[in-house]
């Protein structure tokens, strides 16, 4: 299992998308704007849900923690019945949304990759999206890593998304699976 974790328009999805691409096996790749999609639409912009603010924050209420622990229950799950999976993660909580997803891997083996991008290239990629709430980038760009232990790091301003894949599968490759 392979989770990567980054803010917001960091390139997680790019790099998810060369490692299926250029890692011999097939994996799948599972991330939480998939969960934010499958959602009931009422909860995607309520306090029990997930509250995206104008100015890039976001808040999550009691009904996404529960779908969330559900989501990453269901997640290990896959990985647990032999499914290779790559999560495509946003850790708000820092330290403590790795503590979450931590208990639920325990006994599998899990490659944590830092996905970093400085938070003006971020944003700057976030305008170009056009499908993102202004400042969530510049929000989310180091705040996410606060107390994550990595194996592995990536750095998406300085090298393009199949070159951080191409580091993680040497990574893979050299023993860690």
């Amino acid at each position: 299992m392979i989770v990567l974790n980054g803010g917001s328009s960091s390139g997680k999805s790019g790099i998810a998308r060369c490692l299926q691409a250029i890692l011999p096996e097939p994996w799948l790749t599972l991330g939480v704007d998939s969960m934010i999609e499958a959602m009931p639409v009422a909860l995607r912009s309520s306090g029990a849900g997930i509250e995206f603010a104008a100015d890039g924050g976001i808040t999550v209420g009691p009904e996404f923690m529960a779908l969330d622990a559900a989501w990453i229950a269901g997640v290990a799950a896959m990985a647990r019945a032999g499914a290779r999976v790559i999560v495509d993660e946003v850790f708000l909580g820092g330290a403590a949304s790795q503590e979450r997803w931590l208990k639920a891997l325990g006994g599998l083996d899990v490659v944590w990759v830092g996905v970093r991008c400085e938070g003006a290239v971020a944003a700057a990629r976030e305008t170009a999206r056009g499908d993102r709430v202004a400042g969530m980038a510049m929000s989310q760009a180091e705040v996410v890593h606060q107390g994550v232990r990595y194996d592995l790091e990536v750095d998406t301003a300085k090298a393009e998304a199949l070159e951080c894949a191409h580091v993680i599968a040497r990574f893979l490759a050299g023993g860690r699976r």
